[in-house]
């Protein structure tokens, strides 16, 4: 039975996550596989904890902003994680919270406050 509330799109956006570990902060780059107003599914090398706190910045195109690349942040929570193979991880992020960042805005200054 399908639990899905909002619609999901294909859309392979590049993305860095960020997300707290024993040691510190990890990040990664990677490609969002489908995206939501309420989640993003990715695929990670590393396993994150499910409900770990994460710092999702995706790229967006002129193509579907209309007014230049733009980026987003999202805050959310790993919600569940699936092994696809060795080194490749499905991860699946339900948003709690989402911006919009000026061209000027450092994006990689964004994570210590954030998760």
């Amino acid at each position: 039975m399908e639990r899905r509330v909002t619609e999901r799109f294909p859309l392979n956006l590049p993305m860095t996550v960020r997300w707290t570990t024993l040691s510190g902060i990890a990040e990664a780059q990677t490609e969002s596989q489908d995206v939501s107003s309420r989640g993003i599914y990715f695929y990670l090398s590393k396993q994150i904890e499910d409900g770990s706190p994460v710092e999702v910045v995706m790229t967006l195109p002129n193509q579907i902003t209309s007014v230049g690349r733009m980026h987003v942040c999202c805050i959310g929570r790993v919600q569940r994680t699936e092994v696809i193979e060795l080194n490749r991880i499905g991860v699946a992020v339900q948003l709690e919270h989402y911006e919009f960042l000026r061209g000027s805005e450092d994006v990689r200054g964004l994570v210590a406050a954030r998760i």
